[in-house]
């Protein structure tokens, strides 16, 4: 299996695993749907949810442009930190929204060189 494919479906099944917790928070502390909030508990379950699609919107397609303009090997290794990241993120910021930084910290980065990469990849292919 092509490594890139492969660490894009493990990124969106780390999406999926986090709204089903959002689905446990949910019946767990009483949120009835359509409610985004309520118990902090659940809201902090919602918000690693959320905040990690936000952050999959850049990741994904910036990913897939790193890998084609600059290097696979590294998007691939760079991808595979991304979902560490997440799950630093989300561990953190369930157990106290205060210890979310490092996770945020490295996600941010990551989509960063990914992103700018790939458009200095682009700009140096056409150029």
């Amino acid at each position: 299996m092509n490594g890139l494919a492969l660490v894009t479906i493990l990124a969106l099944l780390e999406f999926s695993v986090l709204g089903i917790l959002v689905g446990r928070a949910r019946g767990r502390y009483g949120v009835k749907a359509p409610a985004t909030t309520g118990h902090p508990e659940f809201e902090r379950y919602f918000r690693v949810h959320q905040n990690t699609l936000e952050a999959l919107i850049v990741f994904v397609p910036a990913l897939w442009l790193f890998s084609r303009y600059v290097n696979r090997s590294v998007a691939i290794a760079l991808g595979l930190l991304f979902i560490i990241a997440r799950i630093i993120y989300a561990r953190g910021y369930i157990q106290d929204p205060e210890k979310r930084g490092p996770g945020a910290a490295m996600t941010g980065g990551i989509n960063v060189i990914l992103l700018l990469g790939a458009l200095i990849g682009i700009i140096v292919h056409y150029v």
